[in-house]
Order: structure tokens, then sequence, then C-alpha cells
């Protein structure tokens, strides 16, 4: 009998052993995805929350997101989207506006500080890849020109949106997606970053989160798929680049099916954007990192609950009229695109 005892108490120690040793090497959110999708906002600061955004607060209601995640010391835009995607300060990265300018050598492999996508494409050599941005020296001079990532440019945030809608819609799926807004940061440095129309172009945003996301919905998508929303700088009446609270507090918001429903805390910096999205691929982060998912952010999957999207706040004819000329402006841009989606 008591030989029993000890071999029933030996088994059930090694399997709590091997059970623990599974944990740690498997911690939560840790390769659960398929996809991430990176929704980035130039100039998108912690007075987002003074705006009617339906969009946003109907995906993130049961996630995860803050208003005012830290940015580089740096608030600009080349400083702070390096470091969103390459998991590194600025002052390690050494990007700037004037160094990835499209008039300056495109970025590759070769380049110190790589960005996700390169370790994506090393973990995952069939990965697709694709980056749509506004501002042109995202994928000139950030993301490495030779690794087979899919590059969209457009001049104007309705077209990006409609690219990167055109694309799930037709099955273009990729691993990781980055997509880059820029009407934001642009309305703050025409008006100010208190205006009128500063605020208005943050509702568009917020507009243009709900296509992308109801589109990822529609194909099922979700059940497998990362959402990340996030900025790199605030703005001031006077616009960015400096070191006051607004201009250093950033929108970071993460959606999913193992996601928690909670307020990340106050240390979470917007280049831990990095460190998120190769965890849900389950990429293991590079040693030199110096990001990190967020504390809590992940635990058990569970069914969320998103609301259904609003009706158009605008008249439904003028509105379809409006997407059709998108729509057919982004076919004619599309022709001189020299990649393939």
């Amino acid at each position: 009998m008591k030989k029993t005892i000890s071999l029933l108490l030996g088994v059930i120690f090694i399997l709590s052993c091997f059970t623990a040793a599974f944990a740690d090497a498997a911690p939560a959110g840790f390769g659960e995805y398929k996809h991430v999708f990176i929704i980035g906002i130039d100039g998108l600061g912690a007075s987002f929350e003074k705006v009617d955004s339906p969009n946003f607060d109907r995906i993130f209601a049961d996630n995860a997101y803050r208003y005012n995640a830290h940015t580089e010391y740096i608030t600009t835009s080349a400083q702070n989207w390096g470091a969103i995607l390459t998991g590194v300060p600025y002052d390690v990265h050494g990007m700037t506006n004037d160094t990835t300018d499209i008039r300056k050598p495109k970025r590759t492999s070769e380049s110190d500080n790589n960005t996700i996508f390169y370790y994506t494409r090393q973990a995952m050599p069939d990965a697709k890849l694709l980056s749509l941005s506004h501002w042109l020296n995202i994928n000139h001079g950030i993301i490495e020109s030779d690794i087979g990532v899919s590059m969209v440019n457009r001049l104007s945030d309705p077209m990006i949106a409609d690219a990167v809608c055109g694309a799930i819609q037709f099955n273009h799926v990729p691993e990781l997606m980055f997509v880059q807004l820029d009407d934001v940061d642009h309305a703050a440095h025409t008006y100010g970053g208190f205006s009128d129309e500063y605020y208005a172009a943050a509702e568009k945003a917020d507009d243009y989160l709900g296509m992308i996301y109801d589109v990822i919905e529609a194909k099922g998508l979700m059940k497998d798929s990362l959402f990340i929303v996030v900025a790199d700088h605030g703005e001031t009446a006077g616009g960015h680049g400096g070191q006051t609270v607004e201009e250093s507090s950033a929108l970071l918001a993460v959606a999913g099916h193992s996601v928690n429903k909670t307020v990340l805390g106050e240390e979470v910096r917007n280049r831990d954007v990095a460190s998120i999205a190769l965890h849900a691929l389950g990429i293991e982060q590079p040693d030199h990192f110096e990001s990190t998912v967020p504390e809590g952010l992940f635990g058990e999957s569970r069914e969320k609950t998103v609301e259904k999207p609003l009706e158009a706040s605008v008249d439904t004819l003028w509105h379809n009229f409006l997407y059709s000329f998108v729509r057919f402006a982004n076919i004619i841009v599309g022709l001189f695109d020299f990649i393939q989606l």
C-alpha cells in the first residue's frame, strides 16, 4: 500500500513539474494568433479620449487599452515609428525624419536594429507581410526593402483604409500587417493640436478603424487575429517634437480572443507593440529589444462582446458615391504599384 501511495505521489510530482515547465514554455498569448494587424495613427495622443469614438469604444470595451502610453523622448514620427517597429528606443535605432526620407537610400536587412517584419520573415519564411502607409518614410526608410514585404503607399487616409479593406476582402491576408494613417497629424500641423479640425480628423480616424476591423471580423479572422492600434506621439497647440505631457502621450490598444479586459499599466510604452506582435505570433523577441509584453495583457481565451457596426452617419447614396470614387482611384493608382499583394 505504501509503495502504491509513493508511486502515485511520484507520478503527481512529475506531472506537476511537467505542467509547470510547459506553462513556462508557453506564457499566455504566446503563439496563439495567426495574424497581427497593427493600425498606426500618426499624432493620436491622449486627447483622443475627448472625442466621439464609437468604433474604438465598441472594439476595445472588452479588451485592453491606454490613452496615454509613453512615447519616445523625442516626439517626432520617425523616432517613434522606428521604435514601435524595432522594439528599441530612438537613441538606439538612430532613425530620424531626415534619415528615413525618400531621397536617402532604402533601409535593408543589413541595417542595424531590424524591424518585426525581419524577425517574422526569419521565423516564417513563407509568411505574407504587408505594410500600407500614407507617410512615405515608413516603407522607404524604416521597413527593410529586401525581405519580401509588400509595400503600398497612398497619399490619403481614405485610400489607405480602402486598400487595407480591399486586400482583406480579396483574401490577401498577411500574417503581419502594418498600416499608417496620417491625416490626424496633418490636421495638427495645419490647424493646431487642439483645434476643431484636429478633433474632426481624430473622429474620422475612428471611422477608418471601424471599417478595417469590421472587414477583418466579417472574414472570420478575429478568432485568431490580434488587432492593435497605436500612435507615435501626441500633439500640442503648436505641434509636436518636444517633451510635454501632451506630446509624450500616445494611444495604445490591443484586441484579441485572449486579451484581458483591462486598462494597461502606467509604465506601458508605444514601442511595446514590437514585443506584443512577436509574442502573439509565437516568435521569441531578440535579446536586444527594450520593449516588453505588458503585464496582464493576455489571459484565457474567451468569447468577446463587440457591438455591431453603427449606421453610417452620412446619407447612404453620398457615402456609396464617395466609397466608389475612392475604390476607383485606388484601382487606377494600383496600376502603378510595383508590388503584388
